[in-house]
């Protein structure tokens, strides 16, 4: 299987789609000014495009989430390889926001930040306020170990473009992720059980499952917003891509069409037939992803990060594997093998960064083939880095979620209402999907309840409004 044709025509397909900055309150930056920034350059010259001063230190600050903190000590081996006398200062939290805005207000933040997690700092305040450097030089300089390409030529389709806002590339999104529903194939093999292609099938499966005393589904209670994911997929796979277009353009009455109707009225149906494992309101995301790795519960939604942030508790031989949402019937505008994948994980380097262009380089480091590689080989995710994975052995779950890439071809979809209007994500659809999937709402007063949190944000004029072409 080429791995380079895959990505190519999956991301071409439109898995990519460009967008603008969340919305957090409160996220003052430093911003303008001359005090302090980009302290360090070096001369220009083949061997050194981007000008990095050689003996610049270098501070790099990683979010430690499902990918920890081990890639980027690889990364930063191949950064001092190239200039040993430069010291990088390397730390790793979970806390973005809360460590670094202090840093960012007064003029001194790291060099290099990868802004992600729950508490990261929200985009739209830090763009706005003219926080960010520009990484357009990085796009124009030469490869690090493709001969012949620049870094833009080297990158998959639309990879660019998730991480621009006014024409500008300010964000770096480095991974290359695809949402399902996962299962064990172990476990399924086992127990002589079939992945259901349609929601009809589906449902007996889940009744079948139920009766051999395991339950269906479980999610992360604390994090309800990722049950969103398969009923906004399975809503789009219904009534077609313009779906989410409605949503992201913030349309009246989007929630509320007819595809989410029939997809949030076939999702309550694991709710009111209690094929949800029990108390899972009550977990997070790794307690949830845990009990499921446990066999306690057949399925789960995740990102394809899911085999990199549980591999201590994974069994051998547990074997996860990504599939798409069942379709609903017939009637569908996309076929069962359509899925969701993006651009994720952002890295940014601040305007006020002492060595913006060692951050530019490091970043150059980052999406070389080997930096990508070695990526791939540590935390099981792809990177935006085109072919990057050619002759790479994958683990197992990885290795699906090619497959269902390919399967996908041309039908791919996503969604950017998540990163134009953060909160609407974060706060108001994840209090609505608790209810719903807690059983304390039907599906109408879901939907209700995610119509009125976007009603608030187009009504709010304080929010900039993004749209999203069809």
């Amino acid at each position: 299987m080429n791995r380079r044709d895959i990505l190519r025509r999956t991301a071409a397909a439109g898995l990519l789609a460009t967008p603008a900055a969340g919305l957090l309150a409160g996220c003052a930056t430093g911003g303008g000014g001359d005090d302090g920034g980009d302290s360090y350059r070096g001369t220009k010259s083949a061997q050194n495009p981007l000008g990095v001063a050689e003996d610049a230190p270098l501070e790099v600050v990683i979010f430690n989430g499902g990918f920890g903190e081990e890639y980027a000590k690889a990364h930063q081996a191949m950064y001092t390889d190239r200039y040993p006398k430069a010291k990088i200062d390397h730390s790793a939290t979970q806390e973005i926001s809360k460590t670094l805005q202090p840093r960012f207000v007064d003029g001194t933040p790291p060099d290099v930040v990868n802004n992600s997690g729950a508490g990261q700092i929200d985009f739209n305040g830090l763009v706005s306020q003219n926080a960010l450097a520009d990484l357009g030089e990085l796009l124009d300089a030469p490869s690090l170990d493709i001969p012949g390409k620049t870094v833009r030529e080297t990158l998959l389709p639309g990879a660019v473009e998730v991480g621009s806002y006014d024409g500008k590339f300010l964000v770096m999104n480095y991974t290359y992720t695809v949402y399902g529903i996962w299962h064990s194939t172990k476990i399924f093999a086992d127990r002589g059980w079939a992945y259901a292609k349609t929601w009809d099938e589906h449902i007996a499966l889940c009744k079948q499952i139920k009766a051999a005393g395991i339950a269906p589904w479980t999610y992360a209670g604390i994090h309800p917003r990722y049950m969103s994911w398969p009923v906004i997929s399975t809503a789009i796979k219904f009534g077609g891509p313009q779906v989410a277009t409605a949503i992201d353009n913030l349309e009246p009455n989007a929630w509320r069409s007819d595809a989410m109707r029939m997809a949030a009225d076939a999702w309550h149906q694991i709710v009111k037939d209690r094929y949800i494992l029990e108390g899972s309101p009550g977990l997070d995301h790794k307690q949830s992803q845990t009990a499921w790795c446990q066999g306690k519960a057949a399925f789960i939604s995740c990102g394809s990060w899911l085999e990199s942030e549980q591999a201590d508790v994974t069994p051998n031989g547990f074997d996860m594997t990504v599939q798409p949402t069942p379709s609903l019937g017939a009637g569908d505008k996309l076929p069962y093998e359509a899925i969701r994948g993006t651009a994720g994980e952002p890295f940014m380097v601040p305007a006020k960064a002492k060595n913006v262009a060692g951050g530019l380089e490091y970043f150059r480091v980052m999406l070389s083939r080997q930096g990508a590689q070695d990526f791939t080989r540590k935390v099981a995710s792809l990177t935006v880095v085109a072919g990057a994975t050619d002759g790479v052995e994958l683990p197992f779950g990885l290795g699906t979620v090619v497959k269902a890439l390919d399967a996908s071809g041309t039908n791919g979809f996503n969604w950017v209402y998540n990163n134009y209007y953060r909160k609407l994500e974060r706060n108001l659809v994840d209090a609505a999907c608790g209810e719903f999937f807690s059983g304390r709402i039907g599906p109408a007063e879901f939907l209700d309840q995610c119509q009125k949190g976007a009603d608030s944000i187009a009504q709010d004029s304080s929010i900039t409004k993004y749209k999203r072409a069809d």
